[in-house]
């Protein structure tokens, strides 16, 4: 796939956005177990269960995979007044950065998904739902709290489950508020009506979805592009976003363009709560100013990962970076890692008695210098992890016109080198909250730093580990080759 080359600055863009989530708000419960035999009772499978787990689904998985992403988030729900109902209060509530505003309906039954899983495979699921719309107070609550609050953030997320919350009036009202406001709205669909969601800037259905709202079939690219022109005329959305399963997803936008990108997937796994992923990163990407196109491209990265994680998983950004380090350079895969697999392994590390060694660094225009600092690095630890600068961390780190390689290039010159184990791009301007979770035993930097300059050095040597400064190899600098360079390119 030819990704657009702004994607990694663009996943860095994602951080910050400002997010509103109104919609249909479950608790998905996954039970975990192996099945050894057949109940006596009836030819049917006995799950000897083992784990259980439980996390906000339908909206509450859109609000999770935002906040994996570093949006903020104003949250907006309905839920019973039953003990389903209070613990998706209170796993809102220890969200970080977001709004909740979760109102609670007397007799109504709150949404709650039991999905029975044994290796990898649903064996069934349950559902204690209602269909039932909430209570005319309860929406005008909804519109009001909506309306009051829609100058604080960029972009509105409708994710319509159709269990109730999003009315007709509700829908109609927020939508209406929102273009007022001159915010964009995403809206994932369940009614096959879109003219319910009349003046939406993005309908998000599946294909079946599509299919059913336009009538029409949806087998091939020329077909969905025809079914998604339909519904926008109907429903006078700015784009179709159609996501297509193993097959990827289409944006068709009003002017006449469609993009068509191939699923990015290695291993599906679960599938449940992917698309609530793609809407997720969509937004945020459009609530950042960023092109449909480029939304598009960033939603679809995060469909693929969902679908390999077990449950209902929320996709972060270390997640996208990886995979698309990882398209871009087949080979050094297994080096370039997100910060959650570089955990993992460190772990893993550990079991085995090996010493873990840590250094960062921009690494533009790797010079006999850095490579110097590796080998000196890999020799005081079994494992190195080598911490990389983003291309929006190296640029306010060094200024404009840096890094000369993009983080992707620089990215994999590293993980070609044998003295390096992994590396894993981080975004801020320290490594900081790397070291303090990966908590190496060697920490090595250059001996131009004092121990006290070298970030991390406190954290490291608290817990017993220590800091090397490896030695400098004279007349190399990324900063004085860009200077030359420079120089001499303008005195051509």
């Amino acid at each position: 796939m030819n990704q657009s080359p702004d994607l990694a600055a663009a996943i860095d863009r994602l951080a910050g956005a400002r997010v509103m989530v109104i919609g249909d708000v479950m608790l998905d419960r996954f039970i975990y177990g192996g099945v050894e035999r057949i109940s006596p009772e009836a030819p049917v499978p006995v799950l000897r269960v083992e784990t259980e787990d439980s996390m906000p689904g339908g909206a509450g998985n859109v609000l999770r995979n935002l906040v994996a992403i570093g949006a903020r988030v104003c949250f907006v729900a309905v839920v019973g007044d039953d003990q389903v109902g209070r613990d998706l209060i209170s796993m809102i509530a220890r969200e970080e950065d977001v709004e909740p505003y979760v109102l609670v309906e007397r007799n109504r039954v709150s949404t709650r998904k039991d999905r029975f899983v044994d290796g990898g495979h649903q064996l069934l699921r349950a559902d204690h739902e209602t269909d039932r719309a909430i209570l005319p107070e309860t929406a005008s609550r909804i519109v009001d709290i909506a309306t009051h609050a829609m100058s604080g953030v960029d972009v509105l997320v409708l994710s319509d489950y159709a269990k109730g919350v999003m009315t007709a009036e509700v829908t109609g009202a927020v939508i209406d508020a929102a273009r007022h406001a001159g915010i964009p709205v995403i809206v994932d669909p369940k009614s096959h009506t879109f003219s319910r969601y009349r003046g939406a800037s993005v309908l998000t259905p599946n294909r079946q979805e599509l299919a059913l709202a336009a009538r029409m079939d949806v087998s091939d690219d020329g077909e969905i592009v025809a079914a998604a022109r339909t519904v926008m005329e109907e429903s006078d959305a700015g784009c179709i976003l159609v996501t297509r399963s193993s097959a990827g997803m289409s944006l068709v936008e009003r002017n006449g363009t469609a993009l068509h990108l191939p699923a990015e997937v290695r291993e599906v796994y679960d599938v449940s709560g992917a698309g609530d992923s793609v809407v997720a990163v969509f937004a945020a990407a459009l609530g950042q100013g960023l092109a449909p196109e480029v939304a598009a491209r960033l939603a679809n990265l995060a469909g693929g990962v969902a679908v390999g994680k077990s449950g209902t998983a929320a996709v972060g950004t270390d997640d996208l970076r990886h995979v698309l380090h990882g398209q871009a350079f087949e080979s050094n895969e297994a080096k370039i890692v997100s910060f959650e697999a570089a955990l993992d392994m460190v772990a893993s590390w550990r079991e085995s008695a090996e010493q873990v060694g840590f250094t960062n660094g921009c690494f533009d225009l790797l010079h006999p210098g850095h490579v110097s600092l590796l080998r000196q690095a890999r020799r005081q630890c079994d494992r190195l992890v080598v911490a990389l600068n983003s291309d929006t961390s190296v640029q306010g780190l060094k200024g404009p016109g840096r890094p000369v390689q993009s983080e992707i290039s620089r990215a994999q010159i590293l993980a070609s080198m044998a003295d390096v184990d992994l590396v894993v791009v981080f975004s801020e301007p320290t490594p900081l909250s790397l070291i303090e979770r990966l908590r190496p035993d060697v920490l090595v930097k250059g001996s131009d730093y004092r121990l006290d300059e070298v970030v991390g050095a406190d954290i490291v040597t608290s817990y017993g580990g220590r800091v090397h400064l490896a030695d400098l190899v004279d007349g190399y600098s990324t900063t004085a080759t860009v200077t030359r360079m420079a120089h001499d390119a303008g005195g051509r």
